[in-house]
C-alpha cells in the first residue's frame, strides 16, 4: 500500500469519524435529556481530529525516518572492498537504491517472481536485461555485494512499509474509537476544536521561520565541510576562479562578487531613475483612468519569466550592443557582456521599483501636500521638497529590495553576461555572478564530496548573507523613519 492510498484511507476514516461522533452526541443528548455543551458538529470534529492528526503525524515521521534508518543499516553491510577506488559510499548507495527500485518495477510487471528474487545470489546476468527493460541500467562492474545490498534494501523497505501501514491504521482506529467513546453532553468539544485551530495557526506561522532555519543550517553544514577541504582564506581573498574537478583548483570568490556587484549596479542605474519617475508621475500627475491602466501594464513586466528576458538579452540586446557600440569602438567582440545583462535586468526591475515607490508616495499624508500648497508652493516644488523627503525611507527600502532581487538573478546573467569569472571595468566584456557558478558547479556528473561541488554551498551561504543584510537594512530604514510622517 503506497503512502497516497494510506492517506486516502485515513481521510475516509476521518469523514466516518466525524459523522459517527456527531450522531453519538445527538443520541446521547436525546437519551439523557441533557443539552449539549457545544454544537453537534464540534463533537464530530473532535473525533475526526483524533482520527486524522495522530495518524498523519505518525505517517510523516515514519516516511522521514525509515529511509534514513534503512540506508544506515544497508550502508554498514556493504564491505569496503565493494567501494570503487577513489569513490564514495554515497555513490554506491545510490546504485543500491536504483537497483532496488528496478527490482520493484520488474516484480510489479511480473518479470521476476518473489521466489526468484529470494533465490538469487551473485549471478544475476539474467536480471540485468530485465532491469534494462524497465529503464534501469546496471553495469557489469556492479559487485555481488551491491546487488545483495539492493535486495536487502528492498526487503527491509517492504517490511517497514507494512509495519507503517498497520501502525497508522491502528492509530487512526484506536484514537478515533477512544474519542468516540468519551463523547457525552457535558464534553467541551468546542474547546478541543478551537485549541486545535490555534495550534494549527501557530504551526503555520512557524513554517517560514523553520524553512529559513533549515536553509541556513543545510548551507552552513556543507560550507563547514567545504572549508575543511579548501582553505577559507584562499576562498575569500583569491582573485582567480579556476575549478578543475581533477585537483589543483583555485576557487576564489572575488571575481564572482565583482561580477555580481557590477551587473547589479548597471541594472539599478537603469531601473531606479526610470522606476522613480514612473512612480512620481502615476502618483502625482496622472489621472485615475490612465493610472488604472498604466500601473497593471507596467507590473506585467514583473510576471514575465526570467528565461524570456534571457532570450531577449541573448538574441536582441547583446548583438545590438556588440554591432552598434562595442565593435565600432574596438572595446569588445562578444554579445555576452555586463551591459547586456545589466540593461535587461534593469528592465525587469523597473516594476519592482515603480510599484513599491508608487505605494509609498501615495501613503504620504494628504495634509503635507495641503500645507505645502497653502504656503504657495507649486506641485513640482511640493514633490521635491515635501513628498519625496517624506517618502525617502520607503523609496530607499524599495531600492534595496530591488537590489536583493538583482543579486539573486541567474537566467538573465547566464544568457546575457556569459560565464567568464574576471575582474575588470569594461562593461562590454563577459563576466559572471555567484548564482551562475552555483548552478554550474552543481551541474554534471561530478562527485558530490569534492571541493568543486561543495563550493556551491559556500557561494550560496555568502550570497544569502549579502541579500539578508540588504533586506535587514531596508526594513531598518523603513521602520526607523516611517513614523515621522504618519
Amino acid at each position: 500500500m503506497t503512502p497516497g492510498i494510506l492517506a486516502l484511507i485515513v481521510l475516509a476514516l476521518t469523514v466516518i469519524g466525524y459523522f459517527l461522533g456527531r450522531q453519538r452526541a445527538v443520541a446521547s443528548s436525546e437519551q439523557s435529556k441533557v443539552k449539549l455543551h457545544s454544537l453537534p458538529g464540534y463533537y464530530g470534529q473532535s473525533v475526526a481530529l483524533f482520527v486524522a492528526v495522530p495518524a498523519f503525524l505518525l505517517m510523516a515521521a515514519w516516511l522521514f525516518l525509515q529511509p534514513l534508518l534503512i540506508e544506515n543499516q544497508i550502508s554498514a553491510q556493504i564491505p569496503d572492498q565493494a567501494i570503487p577506488e577513489g569513490g564514495a559510499r554515497s555513490l554506491v548507495m545510490a546504485d543500491v537504491r536504483r537497483i532496488a527500485d528496478g527490482l520493484d518495477l520488474v516484480a510489479q510487471r511480473g518479470g521476476i517472481s518473489e521466489a526468484d528474487l529470494t533465490r538469487m545470489r551473485a549471478d544475476f546476468s539474467n536480471v540485468r536485461s530485465r532491469l534494462a527493460d524497465v529503464g534501469v541500467a546496471v553495469g557489469t562492474d556492479v559487485s555481488p555485494a551491491v546487488f545483495e545490498a539492493a535486495k536487502s534494501y528492498r526487503e527491509i523497505g517492504k517490511v517497514g512499509s507494512l509495519i507503517r501501514n498497520i501502525a497508522v491504521l491502528v492509530s487512526a482506529l484506536g484514537f478515533g474509537f477512544w474519542a468516540w467513546r468519551r463523547i457525552n453532553p457535558a464534553m467541551r468539544a468546542r474547546n478541543i476544536s478551537e485549541t486545535f485551530i490555534r495550534v494549527l495557526l501557530l504551526g503555520s506561522s512557524l513554517v517560514a521561520i523553520l524553512t529559513t532555519l533549515g536553509i541556513v543550517l543545510s548551507l552552513l553544514f556543507e560550507t563547514i565541510h567545504f572549508f575543511r577541504i579548501y582553505p577559507a582564506q584562499d576562498f575569500f581573498f583569491s582573485e582567480t576562479w579556476n575549478p578543475q574537478f581533477r585537483g589543483g583548483s583555485t576557487l576564489g570568490i572575488l571575481p564572482l562578487l565583482w561580477g555580481t556587484f557590477y551587473v547589479s549596479l548597471v541594472a539599478l542605474l537603469l531601473a531606479v531613475p526610470i522606476g522613480l519617475m514612473i512612480a512620481i508621475y502615476l502618483a502625482e500627475y496622472s489621472g485615475r483612468a490612465l493610472r488604472s491602466f498604466a500601473k497593471p501594464a507596467i507590473e506585467v513586466l514583473a510576471g514575465i519569466p526570467t528565461i524570456v528576458y534571457g532570450l531577449f538579452a541573448l538574441i536582441t540586446v547583446g548583438p545590438m550592443l556588440r554591432d552598434w557600440i562595442a565593435q565600432p569602438l574596438g572595446i569588445g567582440n562578444s554579445s555576452s557582456s555586463v551591459l547586456t545583462a545589466g540593461l535587461v535586468m534593469g528592465i525587469m526591475l523597473i516594476p519592482f521599483v515603480s510599484s513599491l515607490s508608487d505605494d509609498i508616495i501615495n501613503a504620504v499624508p494628504q495634509s503635507l501636500r495641503d500645507g505645502s500648497y497653502g504656503l504657495g508652493a507649486t506641485q513640482s516644488e511640493t514633490i521635491k521638497r515635501v513628498i519625496m523627503p517624506a517618502a525617502l525611507p520607503g523609496v530607499v527600502g524599495a531600492v534595496l529590495l530591488a537590489a536583493s532581487r538583482a543579486i539573486g538573478e541567474t537566467m538573465i546573467v547566464v544568457m546575457g553576461a556569459g560565464a567568464s569569472a574576471r575582474l575588470g571595468l569594461n562593461p562590454f566584456e563577459a563576466m559572471t555572478t555567484v548564482t551562475v557558478k552555483i548552478v554550474s558547479q552543481l551541474t554534471g556528473d561530478t562527485e558530490f564530496a569534492s571541493p568543486e561541488t561543495l563550493v556551491a554551498f559556500a557561494l550560496g551561504l555568502t550570497l544569502f548573507v549579502f541579500t539578508l543584510g540588504l533586506n535587514i537594512l531596508a526594513l531598518y530604514i523603513v521602520r526607523k523613519y516611517r513614523e515621522q510622517y504618519e
